[in-house]
C-alpha cells in the first residue's frame, strides 16, 4: 500500500521547488510572455493548482474551487488567447495554497480511513499524488527554462530525494 504522508512530503517538495523558481521573480516577470503563443510563468503556476483541484475534485471528493474565477484562465484546454488576463502573482499564491490544502485535507481523510472505501481510496490516492508531482515538476521544468533561458535568472538547486528520478530531464516520483 502507499505511504500517503511520504507521497505528501514529496507534493509539498515539489511545490517548494516551484516556488523557489518564481517568488523571488518581479510581478512582470511573473506575467510575462516570452512569445505571444506562451503562457507566462503566472499560467503555470496557477495551471498547476487547477489540475490539483480537479484532480482532487473528481478523484476523491466533489467540492467547490477556491476560486472559480482562475479556473477557465488555468485550463489548457482553452486556447492560449481565449484564456482572459491573468491574476496577479498574490491571488495566484493564494490560490496554490487553498488548493494545496485541500490536498492535505482530502489525503489526510484516505490515510485515516475517514472516506468511503478507504482501501480503494488510498490506491487511487496514492497514485493521484504521484500525477500532481510529477505534474507539478513537468511545469517547474518550462518555469525554468523561462528564468533561466529568458530571464537570465540562476535556477534554485533541484530537489533531492530518494523518490525521485530524471527522466527525459524531468523530475519525477516513481512509486
Amino acid at each position: 500500500m502507499f505511504d500517503l504522508n511520504a507521497l505528501l512530503d514529496e507534493y509539498d517538495r515539489a511545490r517548494s521547488y516551484t516556488d523557489a523558481l518564481w517568488q523571488d521573480l518581479p510581478a512582470a516577470e511573473v506575467l510575462w510572455r516570452p512569445h505571444p503563443q506562451f503562457s507566462p510563468i503566472g499560467w503555470h503556476l496557477g495551471h498547476q493548482a487547477s489540475v490539483a483541484h480537479f484532480m482532487v475534485r473528481n478523484l476523491t471528493a466533489a467540492e467547490p474551487s477556491p476560486d472559480p474565477d482562475i479556473d477557465a484562465v488555468m485550463d489548457s484546454a482553452n486556447p492560449e488567447t481565449d484564456r482572459g488576463d491573468l491574476p496577479d502573482p498574490d491571488r495566484i499564491a493564494a490560490y496554490r495554497a487553498a488548493v494545496a490544502d485541500r490536498v492535505h485535507v482530502r489525503i489526510g481523510d484516505i490515510d485515516q480511513s475517514r472516506v468511503g472505501a478507504p482501501n480503494q481510496l488510498r490506491v487511487v490516492g496514492g497514485h493521484l499524488l504521484a500525477a500532481l508531482i510529477n505534474h507539478e515538476y513537468q511545469h517547474d521544468q518550462w518555469i525554468s527554462e523561462v528564468r533561466q533561458e529568458h530571464l537570465g535568472r540562476p535556477l534554485p538547486p533541484r530537489p533531492n530525494s530518494d523518490r525521485l528520478t530524471e527522466i527525459d530531464g524531468y523530475l519525477v516520483v516513481s512509486l
